[in-house]
């Protein structure tokens, strides 16, 4: 089976558009995973939102003259995974979530992408557990419905912070959700103290794959000091016939000490590590 990679534009922040569509080209991909993020000044969402024509077009043809497709949009509505949370208890502010997620929605459908990940949610000490829990799976449940619809595949990504932060709570919200697939990255387990082995059962339920080096207590690590057994993931992939992206994924970011790699170096390496363990 082959494998196929992408790479995320978040990687690259300091370069403008083109620079870094063109260095994701020249890096030998094919695919590249948009993060439509508030504080990614390259895809903003609320561009997206206030002139969707526009932005569309530009996208377009700036992924055309760099030779990309897309393999999957990332979204983020605000600065932070509380801000414009999918379940935060206003009904205004999940509205205007749900309005930014069904212009993306239709974004993907332009650019022939037919992958789109969101986050799951996070606690509101406000609010009981259980309505946070609660509009997490209804918020869930009508963007994949609303997603199926349109031919895009709907996921989400556990992270620190969330309500899916270790391999139980995932668990818990994908049995609320039939359908519900992962957009999976090992780092976050990793790094608040999970073994890979604990992990490696969600890559039947994981529709995209995020890759980067990773270790305890450390979000994002260098390819010698990554800790993620990176080669057994390659391997339980092949065995499931895996059809979807290994997207490389450094960021970076002030968050979690992920503005302390090369991640021009470090994508080159990792990507070099993954082809090997493909062909063992």
């Amino acid at each position: 089976m082959a494998l196929e990679f992408a790479c995320a534009d978040y990687a690259f922040p300091l370069l403008s558009r083109q620079q870094c569509l063109h260095l994701i080209k020249l890096l030998g991909f094919r695919y590249v995973d948009l993060g439509l993020f508030a504080r990614n000044p390259r895809f903003s969402p609320m561009e997206l939102i206030a002139s969707p024509a526009e932005f569309t077009r530009q996208l377009k043809h700036d992924l055309d003259s760099a030779g990309l497709l897309v393999s999957d949009v990332f979204l983020q509505v605000g600065a932070g995974p509380a801000e414009y949370a999918v379940n935060d208890p206003s009904a205004l502010v999940r509205g205007r979530a749900r309005d930014a997620f069904e212009q993306t929605l239709e974004l993907c459908a332009s650019l022939g992408c037919s992958h789109l990940t969101g986050l799951p949610g996070v606690r509101h000490e406000e609010v009981a557990k259980a309505q946070d829990d609660r509009f997490a799976i209804e918020e869930a449940a009508w963007r994949l419905a609303l997603s199926s619809s349109a031919k895009v595949r709907y996921s989400i990504e556990p992270h620190i912070g969330s309500l899916c932060a270790d391999v139980e709570t995932t668990y818990a919200l994908l049995a609320g959700v039939p359908g519900l697939t992962l957009t999976l990255d090992y780092g976050h387990f990793i790094a608040a103290g999970q073994t890979s082995e604990e992990v490696h059962p969600l890559l039947c339920l994981a529709s995209h794959i995020h890759v980067r080096g990773g270790a305890r207590d450390r979000l994002q690590t260098p390819v010698t000091e990554n800790e993620i057994d990176l080669e057994g993931m390659i391997a339980r992939l092949i065995e499931l016939n895996y059809p979807g992206f290994l997207a490389l994924e450094y960021v970076w970011v002030d968050w979690h000490g992920c503005n302390r790699t090369d991640n021009l170096s470090e994508t080159i390496l990792l990507k070099r590590d993954l082809e090997r363990f493909i062909r063992a």
